[in-house]
C-alpha cells in the first residue's frame, strides 16, 4: 500500500490546451493492460527534457536526447511499458526508431518529430510489431481529458497511478499544468526507474526549455531516492504548448518566470514525492533535511547517504530507534573536515543527539513514538554554515525484496 497517495480524480485532471493524450493495450508484456500510450502536440508546442545520467542508457533515451538537440519541433511522444529497450545495442535503436516510423506515418509526421519512451524489463528485444498494431487503438483514443488513463498507462510495478495538476496566473494570464510520472524502484537521483510528462499552456521561450526541465528536475525528481539504483530509461519532459496568450516567458529570474517555475515545481515534487510513497514494499514516506551546511550540495551530500543507507531504512521500517546508524552515515557522508561537536539530530520533534552525543533528555520510547509514524521528519544540524537541502525517500521492507526478486516472473 503507497503511503498517504490515492489514485487521481481524473475530473481533478485539468487539461492542458494544446495536448491530446491516447492509450491503448498492446499486449508488449502482459495481455489486458494499458501499456501504450500517445500524446500529441499541437504545433507551436515546445519540448524539454532532462535524461539518466547511466552511461548505459536505454535506446530511446538516446533517440530523445538527439531529437531535442537536433532542434526540430516535436509534434508527439509514444510511450510503452513492459520493455525498456535498454541493453539491446543496435537492434534496439532500429526498433525504437520503427515505432517512431510508424507513429509519423499515421500522423503525417517527420519521424524526428516523435519522442520514444519505454520502461520495463531490460534485456530484451523491443515488441515493435505489437506497439505498431497498437498505435491506431491509441490516436482514436486520444482526447485532452486523458491524463488520468495515462497515468496508469505507463505504470510498471506502481501500484497506483501518479497525477497532479495546478493552477497559476503567469504574466497576467491564467495559465493550466497538469503532470504524470511513474516510478516505484531503481529510483535515486541523477535522476531518478521513472519517467514524468510535466505540461502547461504557458508561453515561454523555446530556448529555455532545457533549463526550465533542468531546473524543476533538480528541485524534485534528483531529490528522490529509493533504493539508490539509477536506471537505463529515466525520463523527465517539460511541455509548453504555447496556447494560453501571456508574454513569453524568456527569464527565469524574471517576475514571470519565477511564477511559472514555482507553480511547476509545486506539481513536480507532488509527481516525485509520489512515487516514494509508492516506493516497492514502502510503508514510510520519510524527509531527510540536513540544515547548517556550507554549501547546499555538502547539505544533499549527507542527506544523500542517510537516505540510501539500507541499515537507516530497515530500522524504520521495524520502527527501531537505532539512531546511530544515522550519525554513522553522517559520519561517512564524504565530509572530510565534519566536526562531530556541532552535529545535532532531531526525529520530529525529537532532540535526539546533541553536539554530536546522545541528548540526556532523550528517551528511547519517544523516538520509536516517531518512528512509527508513516511520515517521518529526520533533521540533522551540521552546525558549520546557514545551507540546508533537503531530499525524499521511504523504508526498506521485506517486500522490496520479493517484488524485486519476481520482477520478470
Amino acid at each position: 500500500m503507497p503511503v498517504n497517495l490515492s489514485a487521481p480524480d481524473p475530473a481533478r485532471l485539468l487539461p492542458v490546451p494544446g495536448v491530446r493524450i491516447g492509450v491503448a493495450e498492446a499486449g508488449v508484456r502482459k495481455a489486458n493492460r494499458k501499456d501504450l500510450t500517445v500524446f500529441l502536440l499541437d504545433e507551436g508546442a515546445s519540448v524539454g527534457g532532462v535524461f539518466t545520467r547511466n552511461r548505459f542508457c536505454a535506446a530511446p533515451v538516446q533517440i530523445c536526447r538527439d531529437r531535442l538537440a537536433g532542434g526540430d519541433a516535436i509534434r508527439a511522444m509514444v510511450i510503452n511499458t513492459g520493455n525498456a529497450n535498454a541493453g539491446t545495442g543496435e537492434d534496439g535503436l532500429a526498433r525504437a526508431q520503427q515505432v517512431c516510423s510508424a507513429l509519423a506515418g499515421l500522423l503525417k509526421l517527420n519521424p524526428s518529430q516523435i519522442l520514444p519512451f519505454s520502461t520495463g524489463v531490460i534485456m530484451e528485444p523491443l515488441p515493435v510489431e505489437r506497439i505498431e498494431a497498437g498505435l491506431p487503438a491509441a490516436l482514436a483514443d486520444a482526447a485532452p481529458d486523458h491524463w488520468a488513463r495515462a497515468a496508469e498507462g505507463i505504470m510498471t510495478t506502481d501500484t497506483v497511478a501518479k497525477a497532479f495538476s495546478a493552477k497559476a496566473t503567469v504574466g497576467g494570464a491564467e495559465v493550466t499544468i497538469t503532470g504524470i510520472s511513474k516510478g516505484a524502484g531503481m529510483i535515486r537521483p541523477n535522476m531518478a526507474t521513472m519517467l514524468g510528462f510535466l505540461a502547461t499552456d504557458a508561453c515561454v521561450d523555446p530556448a529555455l526549455m532545457k533549463q526550465l526541465a533542468q531546473e524543476l528536475a533538480d528541485g524534485s525528481f534528483n531529490r528522490v531516492t529509493i533504493d539508490g539504483d539509477t536506471s537505463t530509461n529515466d525520463s523527465f519532459i517539460v511541455i509548453a504548448t504555447n496556447k494560453a496568450g501571456n508574454a513569453p516567458v524568456t527569464s527565469l529570474s524574471a517576475d514571470d518566470g519565477r511564477a511559472l517555475k514555482a507553480a511547476m515545481l509545486d506539481v513536480a515534487r507532488q509527481l516525485a514525492q509520489a512515487i516514494v510513497r509508492d516506493g516497492e514494499g514502502a510503508t514510510k514516506f520519510i524527509t531527510v533535511q540536513v540544515d547548517g551546511g556550507r554549501t547546499a550540495e555538502e547539505c544533499r551530500q549527507v542527506a544523500y547517504a542517510i537516505a540510501h543507507s539500507p541499515l537507516v531504512k530497515t530500522a524504520f521500517f521495524a520502527s527501531d530507534p537505532n539512531l546511530g546508524r544515522i550519525l554513522a552515515a553522517v559520519g561517512y557522508a564524504g565530509i572530510d573536515d565534519l566536526d562531530q561537536t556541532t552535529i545535532n539530530l532531531y526525529l520530529d520533534d525529537v532532540h535526539v543527539a546533541v553536539n554530536g552525543g546522545r541528548n540526556p533528555a532523550y528517551r528511547e520510547e519517544d523516538g520509536q513514538r516517531v518512528m512509527k509514524q508513516a511520515e517521518i521528519l529526520v533533521r540533522v544540524d551540521l552546525g558549520r554554515g546557514t545551507a540546508s537541502d533537503t531530499v525524499w525517500t521511504c523504508d526498506l521492507s521485506h517486500d522490496y525484496v520479493s517484488i524485486n526478486a519476481d520482477y520478470r516472473s
